[in-house]
């Protein structure tokens, strides 16, 4: 049983999750999730994103609990601070500045460009640049600044992003784009006015207001959380086993070699106790020579 908590409707509507977009703006493919239309506006049927959300969240925690590398993306100004903190919380990465082309579908150039921003902030932090002059040292800084922004939040990665968790797919579409053709799962959160199509775990919801964004990627956080902590255990108690194994292993070793000195120290005392013996027979016999010579 997961050990995620999601938002019930009632929390849902006190976050205008169910608010769209106006019905002259909305997509044709997003009908299904539509419950009704409200002075123009398009009302999100929150039984389905409740159920959808629901699925989206144990996709997730299944994904983490194996240790798969899940990227939050999300650009938009005014929600790309709760994009950072809700996934540094859980554990994954994000990109909250832009999406760069090629993170997935080309990631060998990326992890170049991830490499040098590493280097510099190291070099930085081990004084290696002090004998550079100040305008040389201002245009490194300037340089760390513009890498950060764009790698920063997934500068730990060490392989291609495996899934994408997106804010706004009509937005972010080239991210979408370059899952697709690398076969990543995406899970997004779609408006009245996105093509749900190209998404695999889609929930419909509000992605503009602040309130709804903010109870929407936490409960997505949430479950990937405890995904990373679930794969967390499984590692220590595989490396656990893997170290009991080898001290076991050890033992068994030591335990065929003890009988094997025992048995080299019993034979080497019998020889020595037949040589003793033949030593006191040959005085003795020599001695009765002597005697019987006299």
């Amino acid at each position: 049983m997961a050990k995620y908590k999601l938002p019930k409707i009632q929390e849902m509507i006190d976050s205008g999750v169910h608010f769209g977009h106006q019905a002259r703006k909305w997509h044709p493919k997003m009908e299904p999730y539509i419950y009704t239309v409200n002075k123009n506006v398009h009302i999100i049927d929150l039984e389905k994103t409740e159920e959808m959300l629901q699925k989206a969240c144990d996709f997730l925690y299944e994904q983490a609990s194996q240790g798969k590398v899940i990227v939050f993306v999300g650009t938009k100004r005014q929600s790309k601070e709760i994009i950072e903190n809700e996934a540094r919380r859980s554990g994954a990465l994000f990109v909250s500045e832009r999406w760069v082309g090629g993170t997935i579908t080309n990631f060998e150039t990326i992890k170049k460009n991830i490499d040098k921003l590493l280097d510099y902030i190291k070099g930085r932090e081990e004084g290696k640049f002090s004998i550079y002059t100040k305008k040389e040292r201002l245009m490194i800084d300037r340089e760390i600044e513009k890498l950060e922004a764009t790698y920063g939040g997934i500068s730990s990665l060490k392989k291609a992003p495996e899934v994408l968790f997106v804010l706004d797919p009509k937005r972010e579409k080239t991210a979408i784009r370059e899952a697709k053709r690398s076969d990543a799962p995406v899970v997004s959160v779609v408006d009245t006015n996105c093509d749900p199509s190209d998404i695999d775990y889609p929930i419909p919801g509000n992605d503009d207001a602040l309130k709804s964004v903010a109870l929407l990627v936490r409960a997505i956080a949430d479950a990937v959380e405890e995904g990373y902590k679930e794969f967390g255990k499984s590692e220590k108690e595989k490396k656990e086993a893997q170290e009991n194994a080898e001290k076991e292993a050890k033992e068994e070793e030591k335990v065929e070699v003890v009988p094997e000195e025992v048995a080299v120290a019993v034979e080497e005392k019998l020889v020595e106790e037949v040589v003793k013996e033949e030593q006191e027979i040959a005085i003795k016999e020599s001695s009765a020579e002597e005697e019987e010579k006299e």
